[in-house]
């Protein structure tokens, strides 16, 4: 029987399925003795009385099992030859009949007789075989492993039961496995079996490395003991290893951790984490509410090293909204990591991490895996253009995570990871290999900043993400500055179902106390089915800041030209402002507007900037507009106006001493208000005018006996019903002292949130239909997400995986679906700028030769820089996207790249423009990407 084949070498050169099969369990022993966490390995070790490195490796060998079968020996007419002279046939069966019968179904079919056979319970078999059936990504129901229907193809005569059985039972007697004394296994929890199922993947796709497994095609060649000298080798080629050495979180006896690990004794919201983390009988949910500047992220880390030693873990998940925020968390994550285990690897994870310079710097200190996963696992790239794998680089090295983890669907396999939260969303979608992610998550703590970023649509991934991972025993921390009470509520309700395997966990959340005051943290745990939870609250370390908030007085055509004068007229010659505008167009018109009067002293921000401009812009920014003492920090500019989009509500560390911005939710606005006079400055080093902390609120209108207006671009983001609420609030304010900064705002959260009447008796009706609006539309994108769920709430309690992809959705193969799927919007594609040389051929964005089909981009690093700099992602408009698939392609000459190879090129003209589909877009340095739709071609 032969397991691989290798066609290149022509018909008949095999690798003998046993051999496959006991190069897997080699593996497996690696994967359990090397890379799993103690908590992974005590979860095996717990439901097989110790046995778990024996079970683990046995179900990686079984994992092929199914190939002993008409149906896949009839793949290869050579090698299908020597199959049927040895008495084992197929005759009357067809190609289309062998290819309805797939190989991880008969697997399900064949171990599930064999370990029944071996005295195994039914309650035993039934989590065992949906493992072997889902070694492809996809874990069908019952039925869909049932061969009665595929007599032939299964293989009709009794030699073949005989041969499959004699399989099962040869893989467990060359590891030394009594399948009967193993019977009594325990069933796990169902997230452990899928941790479980992606393990089993991960060591399949390893031991499927043809360059580092040869084929052994006679048996004489195929032994245990030769199988673990190839895994051992292989592995150390790969270099793949777990995370943290074990005793190197949260060392025992030291009394102060974050001083310990950042060199600051701790503040009272630090030692109140700690505090929790340490309390804590069992893994649970952290929520870390805290205003921006109170070290949230040391208090983060520290209870993340506090909760693996504890509990087991080897590594984290650090997940944040946006790429542009996940950046600079990774340099953090970096440094504090490095202290903890300097040799634990490190893996960023989102699209652009390719212009991190930090990340690629480390990156091409590691080895690449060469592991060919492309067509057989369904991730083949959009243009079949893939280039080979690079074996001659050296050897793993410094911090970055082997070469082997980058491959797509792996990423979060690396033990410590920053990425964007969509990574972790996606683990909770009915997505084929959604275990790899789960098998990533098993044995790290997980950690969420700015949750009060992700809307209902969004919620509902996280609120499944919470149910595996608290069924997994991940522990996980939120934090957040600003979070709805109701939010809190369900984010606790989430993780207290998945502890408990139960939807109603009504009574349970009736011991959560609301936090009696600010910044607060909240714990929860499920200990033997009876829900713990403990609330504390802190002083702040922050002077209560008192911001007088003003609104501008607008035009009934929201003109760009009445906030830019508004922002002439009080920064005038000396000062530091930022103006955060709804849309990139309003941003667009606004700095255009406010150009001729501060010329190079006005910078835009936003999405639509290619990669290596936005990512300069915001380094300046931050580094003239930043923390004293900050690396790279240069002198502060006497005068700079920033106009920006939300790109500067997260994790943008500047402190303005003027803010305007537009209406925006309550929480929001006062995220937006916490870049104002965020550090601590000398008072002469703030123009006069400027020293009392002023917000001026644009786009709203109020207009007396009326509800007030806003553009309809902020209704588009936001919706009508949070923003009535906000402008309530900000009209309240604005007639009194303004806000008290942040003493006010979980009530002013609450209240913009609440469902009390909020503004004048003359709102009340239209308010009224702007929430029950608001409220059929959260509906709507609740059960919009439900059809995507991993399983959802009417799972809760089963006790095995079978079917989990019964209604399975499409692959997510590219990020930009991912991101459409778990964020609820419209695709957007992303694609690299090039211009048309005048004579022929192509130049980069910056005017660097690419030679006539692109070809100098991947022959020259610094022309390839240059390239990849040029990306941006196009506005998320169906027609435009529909375009860009179907019209754009890469360059012919970068069809030999790994990367350039799968990305389109945008080709504009001498002006910067380009017409695709029905759209005109340009290009300018200053401020960005334009489009205009001119209809039909």
């Amino acid at each position: 029987m032969w397991g691989k084949s290798e066609p290149e070498n022509g018909q008949g050169s095999a690798h003998l399925l046993l051999g496959h099969l006991l190069d897997a369990a080699a593996v497996g022993e690696l994967v359990f003795d090397r890379y799993l966490s103690s908590s992974v390995r005590r979860s095996l070790d717990a439901c097989s009385d110790g046995r778990g490195r024996k079970l683990f490796a046995l179900l990686c060998g079984l994992h092929d099992v199914g190939k002993a079968t008409p149906a896949f020996q009839m793949k290869d007419e050579g090698l299908a030859a020597r199959v049927q002279a040895a008495g084992l046939g197929w005759r009357g069966l067809t190609v289309r009949q062998g290819r309805q019968w797939h190989h991880s179904a008969a697997g399900a079919c064949i171990v599930r007789r064999g370990l029944t056979a071996a005295g195994w319970s039914r309650e035993g078999t039934d989590w065992v075989w949906p493992l072997i059936a889902g070694h492809h990504g996809l874990i069908p129901p019952l039925s869909g492993t049932d061969p009665r229907n595929h007599v032939q193809a299964h293989g009709r005569a009794s030699a073949w039961a005989q041969a499959q059985d004699g399989f099962v039972r040869r893989v467990a007697a060359e590891l030394s496995v009594d399948l009967a004394s193993l019977a009594d296994v325990r069933v796990p929890r169902r997230a452990e079996q899928l941790t479980i199922s992606g393990l089993i993947i991960m060591a399949d796709w390893i031991a499927s490395d043809e360059t580092r497994f040869k084929g052994l095609p006679t048996l004489s060649e195929v032994s245990w003991e030769r199988a673990r000298d190839r895994a051992g080798r292989a592995w150390g080629e790969l270099g793949l290893r777990g995370g943290w050495r074990v005793g190197a979180p949260a060392p025992v006896g030291v009394a102060d951790l974050v001083s310990y690990r950042f060199g600051k004794p701790a503040w009272p919201i630090q030692q109140g984490v700690v505090r929790a983390a340490q309390g804590m009988p069992a893994p649970g949910l952290l929520i870390v509410e805290a205003p921006m500047g109170e070290g949230k992220t040391e208090a983060a880390f520290v209870a993340v090293e506090v909760l693996a030693r504890r509990f087991g873990a080897d590594g984290v998940f650090v997940g944040m909204p946006t790429q542009a925020t996940a950046d600079p968390m990774f340099a953090r994550v970096q440094a504090w990591s490095e202290r903890v285990d300097r040799e634990a690897p490190l893996n960023l994870l989102h699209g652009r991490a390719r212009f991190n310079r930090r990340w690629m710097e480390l990156r091409r200190s590691v080895a690449f895996g060469g592991v060919h996963d492309g067509d057989e696992y369904g991730m083949g790239d959009d243009y079949g253009v893939g280039a080979p794998a690079d074996l001659d680089r050296p050897a793993t090295g410094a911090v970055a995570a082997a070469e082997w983890f980058f491959g797509r669907k792996r990423g979060l396999l690396a033990p410590v990871t920053v990425g964007t939260i969509d990574h972790l969303l996606h683990a909770a979608t009915r997505t084929k290999h959604v275990m790899l992610r789960h098998a990533g998550l098993a044995g790290r703590v997980v950690v969420l900043d700015e949750v009060h970023a992700y809307d209902v649509y969004m919620a509902q991934f996280l609120f499944e993400a919470l149910r595996w991972l608290a069924d997994a025993g991940v522990p996980v921390v939120l934090m957040s500055a600003t979070l709805p009470p109701q939010m809190r509520r369900d984010l606790v309700r989430a993780y207290v179902q998945g502890a408990a395997q139960r939807a109603d966990v009504e009574a349970d959340l009736d011991v959560l106390e609301e936090p009696a005051g600010y910044p607060n943290v909240t714990s929860v745990c499920v200990v033997d089915g009876k829900t713990r939870t403990a609330v504390e609250a802190h002083q702040s370390e922050r002077e209560p800041l008192q911001v007088r908030v003003e609104v501008l007085e607008e035009q009934e055509d929201f003109a760009s030209e009445t906030v830019a004068a508004a922002v002439a007229a009080e920064v005038r010659g000396r000062g530091c402002a930022l103006v955060v505008c709804n849309t990139v167009g309003r941003a667009q018109a606004v700095f255009t507007a406010l150009r001729p009067v501060f010329g190079d002293d006005v910078v835009l921000l936003h999405s639509r900037f290619v990669a290596e401009t936005r990512a300069e812009r915001s380094e300046s920014v931050i580094d003239q507009l930043g923390p004293l003492g900050r690396d790279g920090a240069v002198p502060r500019p006497e005068r700079l106006v920033v106009v920006a989009t939300q790109v500067a509500e997260q994790s943008f560390d500047v402190d303005v001493d003027f803010l305007v911005t537009d209406l925006a939710p309550i929480d929001l606005l006062l995220q937006r208000i916490g870049r104002l006079h965020r550090h601590q400055r000398p008072a002469d080093h703030r123009p006069e005018r400027f020293r009392v902390p002023r917000v001026l609120v644009t786009g709203v209108r109020f207009i007396d006996g009326r509800v007030p207006t806003w553009p309809s671009g902020s209704s588009v983001v936001y919706g009508d019903h949070l923003l009535v609420r906000s402008a309530a609030l900000l009209a309240a304010a604005a007639a009194d002292e303004g806000w008290s900064i942040p003493g006010q705002v979980p009530a002013l959260v609450a209240e913009g949130y609440g469902s009390a009447p909020l503004g004048p008796p003359e709102w009340a009706s239209t308010a009224a239909g702007y929430q029950e609006k608001w409220e059929q539309k959260q509906k709507g994108r609740e059960s919009n997400a439900a059809e995507f769920l991993l399983s959802g709430e009417r799972k809760l309690g089963a006790a095995a995986l079978d079917g989990l992809h019964e209604r399975s959705t499409e692959a997510l193969e590219s990020e930009e679906r991912v991101a459409a799927v778990v964020r609820d919007g419209d695709e957007s594609v992303e694609v690299v700028l090039v211009r048309r040389h005048p004579s022929g051929g192509f130049l980069t964005l910056n005017g660097r030769p690419l030679g006539p089909t692109g070809e100098a981009a991947v022959s020259d690093e610094k022309v390839f820089e240059d390239t990849v700099g040029a990306t941006i992602r196009l506005p998320a408009r169906p027609e435009l996207t529909d375009a860009a698939r179907r019209d754009l392609a890469p360059l012919p000459g970068w069809r030999d790249d790994a990367w350039l190879g799968r990305v389109r090129a945008l080709e504009l003209d001498v002006d910067l423009s380009a017409r695709l589909g029905e759209y005109h877009l340009t290009y300018d340095d200053s401020s960005g990407l334009t489009h205009t739709r001119t209809g039909s071609r």
